[in-house]
């Protein structure tokens, strides 16, 4: 661990999957925040996100919740092109946990 990580708080002992999917989150709900227009499923979208945020708060998220919230959340987001690679750093930091999301 650097320095540099621990002055951001990261934990040495963190498995690193829950990390990148910590900071995949992070990002797609900043972006899905930061995104200007409305569209029908933001909710869900936004509540799925939390859900996921939360699971990886408590350190070892539940893989088959974990693809039940990226479903929804492609689903809701899927027609938002700008979003797309935001939503496929979340689905890849997914994968890592066990096979294809």
């Amino acid at each position: 661990m650097t320095e540099q990580g621990r002055d951001q708080g990261q934990d040495p002992d963190e498995d690193p999957r829950v990390a990148g999917l910590r900071a995949a989150i992070a990002r797609l709900r900043r972006e899905l925040a930061g995104y200007p227009a409305e569209f029908k499923d933001r909710a869900i979208a936004e509540d799925e996100l939390a859900a996921l945020a939360a699971m990886v708060a408590g350190g070892a998220p539940e893989i088959g919740r974990m693809r039940r919230s990226l479903l929804l959340i492609v689903g809701s987001t899927g027609s938002v092109s700008a979003l797309t690679p935001a939503l496929m750093g979340v689905r890849n930091a997914v994968e890592l946990f066990g096979g294809r999301a």
